[in-house]
Parts: structure tokens; C-alpha cells; sequence
């Protein structure tokens, strides 16, 4: 299949890319998901370009298509509270003691 990577980089909206890959999804699944899996897809679309610096711009979406299908397939199996992508997620709250941190004297 050929696409059109000018077209690609002007994409901002799940919707838009689903559509551009032809990829079947869940409108209820993106509600809920939208950037988890924009933040995901843009962390493989990072590792490929890192990972492939000779693919050409036809290649690239070829597996950037592989990339979002397989960011979507994450959260149908998980939340983004386990995924933990955005910092929000990955910090501790200041007024909150672990019991790990509690010793006895």
C-alpha cells in the first residue's frame, strides 16, 4: 500500500491517523485512550526513525502503520495507569507514606 508522508506529518487526531492506515478501532476505546496511545505511537515512531535513519518515507509508514496498531492493542489490554507514560503517572505523592518506608525502632 502507498501513502502520501506529506499527508502523514500534517495528521493530529487518533481519528485521523486510524483513517490514514485504513486501521479498524473503537471510537469508545479512543475516548477514552486518545493520547496514551498518541504518547505510545510517538515513542515507537521515535525508536523506528532512531533504529532506521535509511528507511525511506514509503518504509516508514509501513511499519509507523505496524507502530499505531500495535499502541492501540496496549491499551485494549491494559490501562494507562500500568503503562505509566505520562510523568503525572510516574510520580509520588508527596503526602503519602509506603509501608516499605516505615520501619519499626
Amino acid at each position: 500500500m502507498s501513502w502520501d508522508y506529506e499527508k502523514f506529518v500534517q495528521l493530529s487526531d487518533a481519528e485521523e491517523y486510524f483513517e490514514f492506515f485504513q486501521l479498524p478501532y473503537d471510537q469508545k476505546v479512543i475516548n477514552v485512550n486518545r493520547l496514551h496511545i498518541l504518547k505510545k505511537f510517538s515513542e515507537f515512531i521515535q525508536q523506528i526513525d532512531e533504529n532506521n535513519p535509511e528507511l525511506s518515507n514509503s518504509d516508514k509508514l509501513s511499519i509507523y502503520r505496524d507502530a499505531l496498531e500495535q499502541a492501540y492493542q496496549i491499551f485494549l489490554d491494559s490501562t494507562p495507569l500500568e503503562q505509566k507514560l505520562f510523568k503525572v503517572f510516574k510520580q509520588k505523592p508527596k503526602n503519602v507514606i509506603t509501608l516499605t518506608e516505615l520501619s519499626s525502632d
